[in-house]
């Protein structure tokens, strides 16, 4: 009466997760090749409704650190591991008047009115890299460090980055780091074992910023798998006795695809943190959903229901923020995605994790209201505080 495998899944388990990669991919007749990495050419006479400042695109920066192996071929980087990380600097060209998160990659001839592009591309030694960042800190000497989840190749969570950095309007280059996703809807296993891979390269990347003085803060966001590799490393640094990067760290985990038995045992291994850690989390998260179901139905970090007194209790004894954010509208049908929406809240959110407010009364149980996210702090304003002492 076994049940019937398929590569190693359950039938059940490996048809949840096409569904749900036949769903994140809704909209997307193909996922981008590595040639939108190329740099195009912006024209210099747009077309007139883009004659006022208000509706020209706009240009951000990212920095990217990965430790994929390079595709020499088509230019960008495949889903196996390399023994180094390679570093680079990106600018982009972002459409304007967007009205959702959803990316429009570039043609073979660009539209700047509704394609996101790259404009400039440019591989950096170490040394150099780690100046850049240096030189884009925010004033309070703030970096910034994105980790993407499962299913992403280089280029998706390159500009999933860059349309971050746009809409959260941060000062500076955002950084991404992008471990080898195997960018396959069957690929959870070797996601799960490449991300447990890329623990010393992430520590290498927040160390090698920690070390100058003139970073005082580096909110470190991971979502989906990429915040379980979060959660690794800063384990890692915490068992290397690392307290002086730590202290700069404030972690930041959008819908965390982390059992919640392994989460506390990090927790344990970790001890309080100078910044309580932030879960975004959300009861309707499909896509967690499947994965809780692939590891033997066992909940995840990201599904937490913050209605439960006993996740309120939780929230106060771990020092940790656990904010729900299912008022806040996700694209990919799935509710996975409404990180991507919660960047342009970037400035509250970045003001709610500054170090200065790690006090007590910042731990507990939130729900975030976007219908009133233009006032003040999001996470105290329109909405509700469950539970916060």
């Amino acid at each position: 009466m076994a049940q019937q495998r398929l590569n190693g899944f359950p039938m059940r388990a490996k048809a949840m997760l096409v569904a749900i990669g036949l769903a994140m991919l809704a909209g997307c007749a193909t996922r981008p090749s590595p040639d939108v990495l190329n740099p195009v050419h912006q024209p210099v006479h747009l077309n007139a409704s883009l004659h006022s400042e208000e509706a020209a695109p706009s240009r951000v920066n990212v920095l990217a650190a990965t430790n994929r192996t390079p595709d020499t071929v088509r230019g960008g980087f495949g889903s196996t591991w390399a023994d180094n990380i390679t570093y680079e600097q990106y600018a982009f060209s972002v459409p304007p008047g967007r009205k959702d998160t959803a990316i429009t990659y570039p043609t073979s001839t660009p539209d700047p009115e509704r394609q996101f592009a790259v404009i400039r591309r440019k591989q950096l030694a170490k040394d150099a890299f780690v100046e850049e960042a240096l030189r884009s800190t925010q004033s309070d000497g703030t970096v910034g460090i994105f980790v993407h989840g499962y299913n992403y190749s280089y280029q998706e969570a390159l500009f999933r980055t860059a349309q971050i950095a746009a809409d959260a309007n941060i000062p500076g280059s955002p950084i991404l780091f992008s471990w080898p996703s195997a960018a396959a809807v069957a690929g959870y296993v070797a996601d799960r074992d490449a991300a447990l891979s890329s623990r010393s390269d992430l520590d290498s990347l927040v160390t090698s910023l920690s070390a100058s003085g003139r970073v005082k803060r580096i909110i470190l966001f991971g979502h989906s798998m990429g915040g379980f590799l979060v959660m690794e490393t800063v384990r890692q640094l915490k068992l290397q006795h690392r307290d002086d990067v730590i202290g700069k760290l404030a972690v930041i985990l959008a819908a965390p695809d982390i059992d919640v038995d392994v989460f506390r045992s990090q927790l344990n291994d970790i001890g309080r943190m100078p910044a309580p850690i932030s879960l975004l989390v959300s009861k309707d998260d499909r896509a967690l959903v499947a994965s809780s179901f692939i590891a033997g139905e066992r909940a995840r970090v990201g599904r937490l229901d913050i209605d439960d007194p006993v996740i309120r209790e939780a929230a106060l004894k771990e020092r940790l923020r656990v904010i729900d954010i299912t008022s806040i509208q996700a694209s990919d049908g799935l509710g996975h995605d409404r990180y991507a929406s919660l960047a342009k809240f970037g400035a509250q959110l970045a003001s709610f994790e500054s170090g200065k407010r790690s006090s007590a009364g910042d731990v507990g149980a939130y729900v975030f209201d976007a219908a009133g996210a233009a006032v003040a702090s999001p996470f105290r304003l329109a909405g509700r505080v469950v539970g916060s002492n």
